[in-house]
């Protein structure tokens, strides 16, 4: 699982490096699918792997709106400090981790339950997710995506 997030964490890096060679404008111009738009989605996944590891913490989820951070400068600069933070968490990660539960509530009120490595696991598929919409992205700004590819990345 450590592999994963530090492949992640890799290809966050790349798009973030893909970004500075696109217009601001094509960065935040509203596309279909996803959270809206290229530099929102990748506030997105730097947001929510922040917040759900945050919440197994104790900590609280961050809350401030995209619109806060819209451009790439800040939203590379909160993804950073995002990482110093959830990084020593994720290296410290034990398999027995895995079984413990984290309990919430519902917009409703009512009381849900996950283990931690479920949570984990999805904070991962999450990030992959909406690499695959940034790549389909890519290609109607004109531009090669980011390679998604696990191998050469020296993590093994």
């Amino acid at each position: 699982m450590l592999k994963l997030f530090a492949y992640n964490w890799q290809v966050r890096q790349d798009w973030f490096a893909w970004c500075q060679e696109v217009s601001e404008e094509e960065l935040l111009k509203k596309r279909i699918g996803g959270v809206g738009g290229i530099l929102h989605t990748l506030f997105h996944i730097a947001d929510v792997e922040f917040s759900w590891i945050s919440v197994m913490q104790g900590k609280p989820e961050f809350t401030e709106p995209f619109e806060s951070y819209a451009s790439l400068q800040k939203v590379t600069d909160l993804s950073a400090r995002f990482h110093e933070e959830v990084r020593p968490f994720v290296l410290s990660w034990t398999n027995e981790m895995d079984l413990k539960e984290l309990s919430e509530l519902t917009p409703k009120g009512e009381p849900v339950n996950f283990k931690y490595g479920e949570v984990m696991r999805h904070v991962i598929a999450h990030e992959i997710h909406h690499i695959g919409q940034l790549s389909v992205w890519s290609r109607e700004v004109g531009k090669v995506p980011v390679t998604a590819n696990l191998i050469h990345r020296g993590l093994f």
